[in-house]
């Protein structure tokens, strides 16, 4: 099997020192690439970019991801070009519709033709034109960008979405799909649609890198892993609904109903989880939704999804919990054992 291309997303609930320390970690486990998720609130992600940038060496950085509603296009573009330029060359943007941001009063208008209006500008403050757009959603008087970049750095746009990962397919450089559930069905439709846009792009699809969007959470204590991430398996149970699995509308409701138990953000490592949780989602659940337990079971796991006609895996890293546990300790557990479920592998 070729080698997979290996991103990490780190959740920055730490102070900056924490996410570079956990950036080289994932550079010396094997990653390729590293993302730094941009929420609403927390430590801004184009700031830790930044910093991440002087202090790798090897690995691709880039938002994961942001949108073009609470940062304009132009104000993206040159985001994305310094970064180029402080990291020598190793910037990508992933772009999404957003999340969370009607806590600000921000709305989400029209998200498939804003995403499109938003990556034609930035595209072109990168090649270094002097650009006059006014879209039906983004609009810039003539301008252009002190410092352009020397090439094209990816732009990738993460989704689940029939419309959006149509458009993926026809001006993205990079796609990831999904919200942590896959099946072989699913995937071949994610596939479908990602065709349909390449098509009338007139693109070669196989041309566009496609990675699922994946929950990672390794230890030797492969227990403490799958705990450590019933709350993420919940969110994504009660938001996806996969009508395959059949699940049956009461225990549904009874999920929902500890998830409004439940406080704080799913991915806050100080976030408190409804004991029910506990109860409502067994083994075989987290094995639908994560990548959780023991170096030897993520193994397996993984190459389920490599199966589905993956070669790129994009993994959000979770921290595993346990009494005494930082965020940042337990997301270095999760690396430290992805590191070894990387060389079991030969990756």
């Amino acid at each position: 099997m070729t080698r997979p291309v290996l991103e990490a997303e780190i959740t920055p609930g730490m102070d900056p020192a924490g996410v570079v320390a956990l950036a080289r970690e994932c550079e010396k486990a094997g990653f390729d690439r590293v993302g730094i998720s941009d929420v609403l609130l927390w430590p801004d992600s184009f700031m830790l970019q930044a910093l991440v940038a002087t202090r790798t060496e090897r690995v691709e950085i880039g938002a994961m991801v942001t949108n073009p509603y609470s940062r304009h296009p132009a104000v993206l573009a040159g985001a994305l070009a310094t970064l180029d330029e402080i990291s020598g060359g190793r910037a990508f943007l992933g772009l999404g519709v957003g999340a969370g941001l009607e806590a600000v009063g921000i709305d989400y208008p029209r998200p498939v033709r804003t995403l499109r209006e938003s990556i034609t500008v930035i595209r072109s403050l990168l090649d270094g034109e002097t650009v006059r757009f006014s879209g039906e959603t983004v609009r810039l008087e003539p301008a252009s960008l002190v410092r352009p970049t020397e090439r094209r750095p990816p732009l990738v746009i993460g989704t689940r979405s029939p419309a959006v990962m149509r458009l993926a397919g026809e001006v993205a450089d990079r796609v990831l799909v999904g919200a942590r559930y896959l099946s072989p069905e699913l995937a071949a439709t994610y596939r479908a649609w990602l065709s349909d846009g390449a098509d009338r792009a007139g693109r070669d699809v196989n041309l566009i890198e496609v990675a699922p969007r994946l929950t990672l959470c390794v230890s030797e204590n492969g227990q403490a892993a799958r705990t450590s991430v019933k709350r993420y398996v919940a969110h994504y149970v009660s938001l996806l609904r996969p009508t395959e699995l059949r699940l049956d509308p009461g225990w549904l409701d009874d999920i929902d109903a500890a998830l409004d138990r439940s406080k704080g953000w799913y991915f806050d490592h100080a976030r408190h989880d409804d004991p029910e949780l506990d109860r409502l989602v067994d083994d075989d659940l987290v094995r639908k939704f994560a990548v959780a337990g023991t170096p030897e079971e993520c193994v397996e796991l993984l190459e389920t999804t490599l199966g589905l006609g993956f070669t790129s895996l994009s993994c959000n890293l979770a921290a595993v919990r346990r009494p005494g546990n930082t965020m940042e300790s337990g997301l270095s557990e999760t690396i430290s054992a992805a590191a070894e479920v990387f060389q079991r592998r030969g990756w």
